[in-house]
C-alpha cells in the first residue's frame, strides 16, 4: 500500500526558493493510519505466526497507538487489550468513555481496558509485570507503547521509496522514536532527516541513540513540543487551523502540527539553502484532534477546525 505525495504552495514557499511536499500516509487507512499501519504490519504477520489470539498493548487515554491496535484487531482477526495509564479512568468506565471519543472508538472496535496506576504503568517494560499480564491475559502478543520494536522499524523503513530519492531533506516527527528510525535507515546519505520531538526533555539523543539508526544524516529540533506531549497551545491551534485552509490538510496538534510549524520556522529563518527540495511525512493521528478538542471546549478555548 502506497501514499502519495503532495506538493505545498505558500507564499513563505515562493519567498524562501524552497519546495515543499507532504507524504500523505493518513490515507493509507481510516483508523490505522500513517506510522500506526507500517509499525503494526509485521508485528501482526508475527502473531498470526505465534498463534497468538490477542494482542496486549499500552498506552494513554488518547492514545493513537491503543485506537490503531484496537482497528487492527478488529480487521485481522485479534482479541485486543489496552492497559491504560490512569486508574481514576476505570472507575466509571461509560462516563470515561463518553468523554474521550479515542477509547469509544477502540470500545466499538472489541478493546477490553485495563485502567491502571501511574507507578503500575511505569512498570510496562518490566519482566515481571509483563508476564503478570501474560498470565490474567494468556496467549497475547505484547505490543509495547507506542508500538517501537525491531518489527515497528522495519515496516516504518518502507515509508520512504525510490520516488522520493529526489528529495534534499525528510521532516518527521518523534514520538517514540520507531518511525523516525525507520525513515532514517531507508533514507540517502545526502538526505538531511529533520526530527522533530512531540515530547521535552533531553533524554531524547539519548533514546534515538539507543535505537540505532544506521545513517548519522539526521538532525534533532527539540525546540517546537509546546510544552511537552499533548500540551497544545492556542499558537499551535491557531498554526494549525491556518494551515488547513491554506492547503485543505489537517494536521494533528499531537505530532505532524508541531513538525509542520516547526518545519516551516527552519525555513523562515533560512535554515534551508534555496533550491532545498523537502519531503514532511504526516504520519496520521487525526482521530486525536476530537479528544484535544473536548478538552479545549472545556476550557472555552477556540478549536481545531
Amino acid at each position: 500500500m502506497q501514499s502519495k505525495n503532495i506538493q505545498i504552495h505558500l507564499p513563505l514557499l515562493k519567498e524562501k526558493e524552497v519546495e515543499l511536499f507532504v507524504k500523505r500516509e493518513d490515507l493509507l487507512h481510516p483508523f490505522i493510519s500513517g506510522n500506526k499501519f507500517r509499525k503494526l504490519k509485521y508485528n501482526l504477520q508475527k502473531a498470526k505466526e505465534l498463534g497468538k489470539t490477542s494482542l496486549l498493548t499500552f498506552g494513554g487515554a488518547y492514545s493513537n497507538h491503543i485506537l490503531a491496535t484496537a482497528a487492527a484487531g478488529k480487521e485481522y482477526g485479534f482479541g485486543t487489550l489496552g492497559v491504560i495509564r490512569g486508574e481514576e479512568l476505570g472507575e466509571d468506565v461509560s462516563k470515561t468513555l463518553s468523554k474521550n471519543a479515542t477509547l469509544q472508538k477502540a470500545a466499538n472496535f472489541g478493546m477490553e481496558f485495563l485502567f491502571v496506576s501511574r507507578a503500575a504503568y511505569q512498570q510496562k517494560h518490566q519482566e515481571a509485570y509483563i508476564k503478570g499480564l501474560l498470565e490474567m491475559y494468556p496467549n497475547s502478543y505484547v505490543l509495547p507503547e507506542g508500538g517501537t520494536n525491531a518489527l515497528a522499524i522495519k515496516g516504518c523503513e518502507e515509508i520512504l521509496t525510490s520516488s522520493d530519492d529526489c528529495f534534499t531533506h525528510i521532516a518527521c516527527a518523534m514520538g517514540t522514536g520507531g518511525t523516525v528510525t525507520g525513515i532514517i535507515n531507508a533514507s540517502k546519505k545526502y538526505q538531511n532527516v529533520g526530527v522533530y520531538p512531540a515530547l521535552k526533555g533531553n533524554w531524547i539523543q539519548e533514546e534515538m541513540l539507543k535505537l540505532q539508526p544506521n545513517k548519522n544524516n539526521w538532525t534533532l529540533f527539540k525546540e517546537y513540543h509546546f510544552g511537552g506531549y499533548g500540551k497544545v497551545t492556542q499558537e499551535l491551534v491557531t498554526f494549525i487551523n491556518t494551515f488547513k485552509q491554506q492547503t485543505q490538510i489537517s494536521l494533528d496538534p499531537i505530532y505532524t502540527g508541531k513538525m509542520m510549524y516547526g518545519l516551516l520556522k527552519e525555513i523562515e529563518q533560512n535554515q534551508l539553502k534555496k533550491g532545498s527540495k523537502v519531503l514532511a511525512i504526516h504520519t496520521g493521528g487525526l482521530q486525536g484532534i476530537a479528544g484535544i478538542n473536548t478538552r479545549l471546549a472545556q476550557k472555552n478555548k477556540p478549536l481545531i477546525i
